[in-house]
């Protein structure tokens, strides 16, 4: 069971996915362990000049998240996740809901 991570517009499990990583508006978070879903803002880097994707990386540790689904992260800020051992998968350029990333994953439809 692990907390997984997807890179949102908004704040719960009906938002549009986000596929920018460091400059996401939003990380929704679901709780595999107890089916629960919560968010964290990521508007520290929004306006950011540089080092969004970094920031964010560090962020999101904070979560806790073991896993992210994201559309795609810089080598910079892989290595953040990496290191926080953060496995990223890539949902590419889709518009679909963050449920609905959740879902494929669980079904082994990301890579």
């Amino acid at each position: 069971m692990m907390k997984i991570a997807v890179t949102a517009h908004g704040e719960d499990r009906e938002a549009k996915v986000d596929p920018r990583f460091g400059r996401a508006d939003y990380f929704v978070l679901y709780d595999q362990e107890d089916d629960t879903w919560g968010c964290a803002p990521n508007t520290q880097n929004l306006e950011a000049a540089h080092g969004a994707g970094i920031q964010a990386g560090q962020a999101l540790l904070k979560t806790g998240a073991g896993v992210l689904l994201t559309g795609h992260v810089g080598p910079k800020a892989f290595k953040v996740l990496d290191a926080g051992k953060v496995k990223v998968y890539s949902f590419g350029d889709r518009n679909g809901t963050v449920n609905e990333a959740v879902e494929d994953f669980l079904a082994d439809k990301l890579a």
